[in-house]
C-alpha cells in the first residue's frame, strides 16, 4: 500500500463514547415532510440506557444511522452488515467515496478474528492507549483498516450488540467542525439519522490520532489528536 493511501486517514475523525442513560425521549418531528431523528437523553449507565440502547442497536440492524457520544467527539455510525449502511454515511455526511471509514470494535480479539495481524508494536500501542482515542491503521494482505476500541461503555456495549465492529466517523458534515453536543450532531445531519443519544456535550473534543506502523516497526502519526504524539511515539519505540 502506497503512502499515499495512509494520508487519506488524516481527514475527518472518529468517534468514541461516554455512557448513556434514557432519561427522556424527544418525539421525533416532522421537517419538510420528512420525520427528524429521534433523540434519547442518556444518563450514563448501561442498565438504566438499556432501552435507548436497544433502539439504537435494532436502528442499526435494519441498515439505519444512529449518533452516539463517545469520549472524543460525537460519532457517526452504521452497521455495514447491512447493505446500503454505509452508503447512507457518505450521503449525509456529503462525504468524498474515496476516504475511508474506520471500524469501532469491542477489542483487538475481533480485529483478530477479522484476519488482520497485529505486528508486536502495534499490539503494544493497542494495550497502551485502547480504550481510547487511538485510530490504528492495519495493513494485511493488502487489506487496510483503521480500527479504534472506544472509551465508553455505552459505545462499546451497542458495538458488541452488532457483533463487534461498526463503521463510524465524526458526526458532522464533511469539512465542517466536529460535533460536541447531540444538538450539533442533529443540525448537521437532520433526516440522515434514525436516532440520536445525548449524553451531553462530550469530554474531550478532540479527535482521535491516526497512527501507522511501517515495516520496519516505526510509528507515524497521521494526524495528532486525542494522544499526544510524543507518547505515541514514545510507547512505538519502548523494547519488549
Amino acid at each position: 500500500m502506497c503512502r499515499a493511501s495512509f494520508a487519506r486517514w488524516r481527514g475527518e475523525g472518529t468517534p468514541a463514547p461516554c455512557g448513556c442513560v434514557l432519561l427522556s425521549v424527544t418525539p421525533s418531528v416532522q421537517i419538510g415532510g420528512v420525520m427528524s431523528a429521534e433523540v434519547y437523553r442518556l444518563t450514563g449507565d448501561v442498565d438504566e440506557d438499556a432501552a435507548a440502547i436497544d433502539l439504537a442497536v435494532s436502528a442499526l440492524k435494519r441498515g439505519e444511522l444512529v449518533v452516539i457520544p463517545t469520549e472524543t467527539v460525537y460519532g457517526l455510525v452504521a452497521d455495514d452488515s447491512v447493505v446500503g449502511a454505509v452508503d447512507r454515511i457518505y450521503a449525509a455526511k456529503q462525504r468524498d467515496a474515496g476516504k475511508p471509514l474506520q471500524l469501532l470494535v469491542s477489542g483487538v480479539d475481533v480485529i483478530d478474528a477479522l484476519g488482520f495481524v497485529l505486528s508486536d508494536v502495534e499490539r503494544r500501542l493497542a494495550e497502551k492507549f485502547w480504550p481510547g482515542g487511538l485510530t490504528l491503521i492495519v495493513e494485511h494482505d493488502g487489506r487496510i483498516e483503521g480500527f479504534r476500541v472506544p472509551d465508553s461503555e455505552i459505545a462499546l456495549e451497542i458495538v458488541k450488540r452488532v457483533g463487534g465492529a461498526l463503521r463510524s466517523t465524526s458526526a458532522n458534515s464533511s469539512g465542517d467542525p466536529a460535533a460536541l453536543t447531540a444538538g450539533e450532531a442533529e443540525g448537521y445531519l437532520g433526516d440522515s439519522v434514525s436516532v440520536v443519544l445525548d449524553g451531553g456535550a462530550v469530554v474531550g473534543g478532540v479527535a482521535s490520532s491516526v497512527v501507522r506502523v511501517d515495516g520496519s516497526g516505526c510509528v507515524e502519526v497521521l494526524r495528532e489528536g486525542a494522544v499526544a504524539k510524543a507518547d505515541l511515539i514514545a510507547v512505538g519505540n519502548m523494547n519488549g
